[in-house]
């Protein structure tokens, strides 16, 4: 190797450890100021954090600070920063801290390669006591509509999200490219009209590269809602979808499919329980679809009208369907947490308790919590230790789901 090349490979090291270390942590506060400096004793306002408006730079980390974030009206404070692939911006509560959005955020352009993660978004108003006008626009549903929406990220990721009493849990349009929406609970969205449910925990379309769905939590409070909601008129593009490990339950059908023919859809390992999960829906035809290693409990799955369908490994057990012996146990550790996963129990012996193996995300003795992911900040529902690469669950219904948390 020459002293020239070597030299340059010097000079390559040397940029890249300047670039690392070059990255800031800036502060935000429920009461920050835009005119602060952005450190823990002088935070900036969350508005002009995320809205580009102060020098976050990419591999920059924006702390929210515990509190509740609530602007009225326009409640939704929105995102334009950009991060790059190798040194993305991220957007996380100070360490141990809850930070809770009570409305929401819009992701704009020129956002790109944005991590937000661990956030609470929610909306504090209640829902009317009676049912609201028919559509999905009604003037008598006074409250904001709060949630997720992702209008123009590039490369952004969305990961541990807990999002709840929102008009709409996320909503995931075309502009948005590449984005994967990771490890979510997303519950209790949703309002009800005259006519019927609205509101989904996710609704998404996509034309070009690939929204990717993974090991989120989803549950539906009405009737007419679903969990997955990648749907569109035959104007509108559904294509280029990959959902993975999503556990759906409770209410609210799993659909991928609208008007226009859909192509390059992937369904893989994801659990479903009282859930129908149909892949297709009016279009008069789609091209390819891969459903591999799906479990469906009291509900169905629908492949509709597709000329190229790879299907295998899928467990389809209907409301009056017999049931496997004993029990079905899957443990889905965070690719984000080393500390956190999600379990779900199918618990067709009826037991009191299960054990479930637990050697690839604990150690022998190692305590570990499990919660109810619609009480996600609330008590445990059970701790415990690990003991011979096991846990036990409590599971007292056919059907349990828990987030599991290292630690006592």
């Amino acid at each position: 190797m020459t002293k020239r090349l070597l030299t340059l490979l010097a000079l390559c090291c040397l940029l890249g450890a300047a670039q690392t270390c070059c990255a800031e942590v800036w502060y935000v506060d429920p009461d920050g100021r835009s005119g602060n400096a952005g450190t823990a004793d002088a935070p900036w306002d969350i508005g002009s954090a995320l809205g580009g408006r102060q020098k976050v730079e990419a591999g920059d980390t924006l702390y929210l600070t515990a509190g509740t974030y609530r602007r009225r009206p326009n409640e939704l404070f929105e995102v334009r920063l950009v991060g790059s692939a190798e040194h993305p911006i991220q957007v996380r509560p100070a360490a141990g801290q809850r930070a809770r959005i009570d409305g929401g955020l819009s992701v704009q352009s020129p956002s790109q390669h944005v991590w937000i993660r661990d956030l609470e978004i929610l909306v504090s108003e209640p829902l009317p006591h009676k049912p609201v006008s028919p559509g999905s626009h009604p003037k008598d549903l006074s409250r904001p509509a709060g949630g997720l929406h992702m209008h123009g990220g590039k490369g952004c990721k969305y990961i541990n999200l807990i999002i709840h009493n929102c008009n709409q849990g996320i909503s995931c349009w075309k502009n948005e490219l590449n984005p994967e929406i990771y490890g979510c609970i997303i519950y209790d969205n949703g309002w009800l009209g005259t006519d019927r449910g609205h509101g989904h925990c996710i609704y998404t379309q996509n034309e070009e590269g690939v929204k990717l769905i993974s090991n989120c939590i989803m549950s539906c409070r009405f009737d007419g809602t679903y969990t997955l909601h990648a749907y569109g008129s035959e104007r509108a593009y559904v294509d280029n979808f990959l959902a993975e490990k999503n556990v759906c339950y409770g209410k609210g059908p799993f659909l991928i499919g609208g008007g226009r023919p859909s192509h390059n859809i992937r369904v893989f390992g994801n659990y479903l329980y009282d859930v129908d999960m149909r892949i297709g829906y009016s279009a008069p035809y789609n091209e390819d679809c891969e459903i591999r290693d799906n479990t469906i409990v009291n509900g169905g799955l629908n492949v509709v009208r597709y000329r190229n369908v790879r299907r295998q490994g899928n467990l389809v057990i209907p409301k009056d369907g017999q049931r496997p012996a004993g029990v079905k146990t899957i443990l889905l550790p965070n690719r984000f947490d080393e500390n956190r996963a999600h379990l779900v129990i199918y618990n067709w012996a009826k037991a009191k308790k299960v054990e479930v193996r637990a050697e690839r995300f604990l150690k022998d003795g190692e305590p570990f919590r499990l919660k109810d992911p619609k009480d996600f900040h609330g008590p445990a529902v059970a701790r415990g230790k690990c003991r011979a690469g096991k846990i036990t669950a409590p599971a007292e219904s056919e059907f349990a789901v828990f987030v599991v948390l290292r630690g006592g």
